[in-house]
């Protein structure tokens, strides 16, 4: 918990050296901390501050300019040109709270990821029906989320966010462990059942009430998985348990499964459920469409982009940037035939 104090400004004015030294010097103290009590604990906490006023400058640096990597994933039949794919809808999600994106193609090298990880402000895995074990889509998502975990511990802010397939790939990245239970949930629209560390959540601190209530009580969140990770497995794994904060679980009926999740100390985010869906796609009767299912669109969008703008990575040049881009390809108009109204196809 102590590391957030750094990490929460970003770079900020410190130098790589200085932030480093201040992340170990923070990340010593922790089992001192845990073993204190009475007047030397509050000792520790006069210190403290006078330590975090000299190292923590008064202004936060954000990136408004954010550019998110979403990850692509195999084509399940492919064709010359269509080898793998990103749905539009998630390009659409992020640009409309203001991001770019940036393709994160499959297959690539691990220096190429490495760099790409450099220049881009955070990244979201899609749902889709990859392999979470053996795909390219597994790959470069076990990749990018070492880096985002070895980047953030070192104070280089990094976000991260799974959604459906994604949260269920975080979630074997964590637990390092096959713990996904099948469930009757393909196709269904749920309210969510919030936890009790709803009040300490980030994701939904500045929803509005009258949000949080549609959300509790209204089917606004749309799911279409097959596999979920239960409650129950997840509370018996202590690498789960110690790494994420559940914010909402879900029930198909028989089978209570957790729907949304974030780290504790990285910004490291799940869901289950489709928030993109709701505003973006139209090709199936039960993606809700409701006044207040379109503002959880929005405000997710917005959660997660503003945490990517306490990222400052960035490409090397413009011309690097512009490359990158992901308007540099063209949708194709897939929703006749497909769950997706839009596709974006790769070589």
């Amino acid at each position: 918990m102590l590391v957030k104090l750094v990490w929460h400004y970003g770079k900020s004015s410190l130098k790589r050296g200085e932030l480093e030294r201040v992340v170990h010097f923070l990340s010593g103290l922790k089992e001192r901390l845990n073993r204190m009590s009475g007047s030397s604990l509050l000792c520790f906490c006069v210190l403290l501050q006078c330590v975090s006023s000299a190292v923590i400058p008064t202004g936060v640096r954000r990136n408004d300019s954010p550019i998110i990597g979403v990850l692509a994933q195999e084509v399940k039949t492919p064709t010359p040109g269509k080898n793998a794919y990103i749905a539009a809808s998630y390009v659409k999600y992020l640009e409309s709270a203001g991001a770019r994106v940036v393709p994160v193609m499959i297959n690539k090298s691990e220096e190429e990821y490495t760099q790409l990880f450099k220049s881009i402000s955070g990244i979201l895995f899609p749902g889709g029906s990859a392999s979470i074990e053996s795909s390219g889509y597994a790959k470069a998502a076990g990749i990018f989320y070492r880096l985002a975990l070895e980047a953030n511990s070192k104070g280089d802010y990094f976000p991260v966010w799974g959604t459906c397939l994604g949260f269920e790939k975080l979630m074997l990245l964590t637990s390092e462990k096959k713990l996904l239970s099948r469930t009757n949930t393909s196709g269904v629209a749920l309210p969510l059942s919030f936890t009790s560390e709803l009040n300490k959540s980030r994701m939904f601190k500045d929803f509005p009430a009258h949000l949080m209530t549609s959300l509790a009580n209204e089917p606004l969140t749309e799911n279409s998985h097959k596999w979920s990770i239960t409650t129950k497995s997840f509370k018996g794994n202590e690498k789960l348990k110690k790494f994420y904060r559940i914010l909402s679980t879900n029930t198909d009926g028989q089978k209570e499964f957790v729907s949304t999740v974030e780290a504790y100390d990285y910004p490291v985010y799940g869901t289950q459920w489709h928030p993109e869906k709701n505003a973006f796609e139209w090709t199936r009767p039960y993606i809700p469409h409701t006044p207040s299912a379109i503002k959880t669109t929005f405000y997710m969008a917005d959660f997660f982009v503003n945490e990517a703008k306490k990222s400052l990575h960035s490409f090397s040049s413009q011309e690097e940037e512009q490359n990158a881009l992901i308007y540099n390809y063209s949708p194709s108009y897939t929703g006749k035939t497909s769950i997706f109204e839009q596709i974006y196809y790769f070589e």
